[in-house]
C-alpha cells in the first residue's frame, strides 16, 4: 500500500485507469477508494456552523443531505461534534421523514443558492466541504437557511430521490 500521493503519481506514470463504478466525474483516485475520505471534513464544516447559532436557534435547526452519504456523515461523525442527526430525501433517508423540523431554520448541504432563495426567506453561505481526495460530487457549498416559504411537512414529498 502506498500512501495516497504516492499512489497517485504511480497509477498516472504507469497510465493505470480507475475503474468507473459510477457516471459521476472522478477525481485523483478510484471512487471506492475516494469515498473514505472527507466525511469527518464534512460534519466538522457543518458543525461549525451550527455550533455558532444561538442555543435556542440550534434545538430547531435541521440539518439536510442532499444524499445519504451526506445525512450518514452527520449520523456517524457529528455525534463529537454536538450535532443531531440529519434528514435527507435521498432513499431511506426519505422514509424517516423531517424529524419533526419545520424548515424555520436549516443547515443545507450541497444545494444551489439560486434554488435555495427560491424556497426560503433567507440563505447564507456559512462554509465549504473540500478534500482533495474525496469524489469531486463531495465536494460543496453549505448553507444556514431560514424560513422556509412552506411547511417542512407539505414539501417534503417533493424531495424523494430513490437513485
Amino acid at each position: 500500500m502506498l500512501p495516497v500521493p504516492d499512489y497517485i503519481r504511480y497509477t498516472q506514470a504507469i497510465h493505470l485507469q480507475q475503474p468507473r463504478i459510477e457516471n459521476a466525474r472522478l477525481g485523483p483516485l478510484p471512487q471506492l477508494f475516494a469515498d473514505q475520505f472527507g466525511w469527518d471534513e464534512m460534519a466538522q464544516t457543518v458543525a461549525r456552523a451550527y455550533n455558532n447559532l444561538p442555543p435556542d436557534v440550534r434545538a430547531k435547526t435541521a440539518i439536510f443531505g442532499q444524499s445519504y452519504g451526506q445525512a450518514g456523515a452527520i449520523d456517524f461523525f457529528g455525534p463529537k461534534y454536538g450535532l443531531p442527526k440529519a434528514i435527507s430525501g435521498h432513499q431511506n433517508y426519505f422514509l424517516w421523514g423531517p424529524r419533526g423540523y419545520t424548515g424555520e431554520s436549516m443547515i443545507v448541504m450541497g444545494d444551489r443558492r439560486s434554488r435555495l432563495e427560491e424556497l426560503f426567506q433567507s440563505v447564507e453561505k456559512v462554509g465549504t466541504v473540500y478534500h482533495p481526495y474525496s469524489m469531486p460530487y463531495q465536494r460543496f457549498d453549505v448553507f444556514y437557511c431560514r424560513g422556509l416559504k412552506q411547511p417542512l411537512s407539505e414539501l417534503w414529498p417533493q424531495i424523494k430521490i430513490w437513485d
